[in-house]
């Protein structure tokens, strides 16, 4: 590449030129990925799940973290069926992506999709499969009542997805950062 190509506006060298694969790889944002499904009851209350592993987020939506080779949409169908038993047979519809910088508590930027997960019926929140090394409560709260229970950022992001399902519009959601 000619240094005329590779001069920024000042005229200095912006990029070192063309690097392999690999060695261009190592230069760029590292990133950790998640999807999750966003299930109310009947009168639009969220649904969350109380994490036993995790006191950063105590309260989280049915999904995790992407397994190597999955696609968002396939986690969050693997993820709801290991964490609920529910086998969600839906359109796969986004209602948000998350987006958090790096911080102090976790090195890698992270990457997330909310999906739309429909309405629960009482019985079908009653017959949650919860896996007890993962989360111990399952509960369905008025969205005011959970900002109590979470850390602001957590709410802010579940208020967006909630808003989101209401407008119909998807959300960006990018200030979920890890706290430094």
């Amino acid at each position: 590449m000619s240094e005329a190509l590779n001069a920024g506006r000042s005229g200095q060298a912006v990029s070192p030129g063309w690097l392999p694969p690999e060695q261009y790889a190592e230069t760029v944002m590292k990133a950790t990925a998640f999807a999750c499904m966003y299930f109310t009851d009947e009168h639009d209350n969220p649904l969350q799940l109380k994490a036993v592993y995790s006191r950063t987020h105590p309260w989280q939506l049915v999904g995790g973290t992407m397994d190597p080779g999955e696609r968002p949409w396939e986690t969050a169908l693997r993820e709801c069926r290991e964490e609920t038993g529910i086998v969600y047979d839906g359109p796969a519809e986004l209602l948000a992506s998350v987006f958090g910088q790096p911080g102090a508590e976790w090195p890698y930027a992270t990457i997330g999709f909310v999906f739309e997960g429909g309405r629960l019926t009482d019985e079908q929140i009653h017959s949650l499969v919860l896996d007890p090394a993962e989360h111990d409560q399952a509960r369905v709260l008025p969205l005011s009542e959970w900002r109590a229970l979470m850390p602001r950022r957590d709410f802010v992001r579940l208020d967006a997805v909630a808003q989101a399902r209401r407008t119909g519009t998807a959300a960006y959601f990018g200030s979920w950062d890890w706290e430094t």
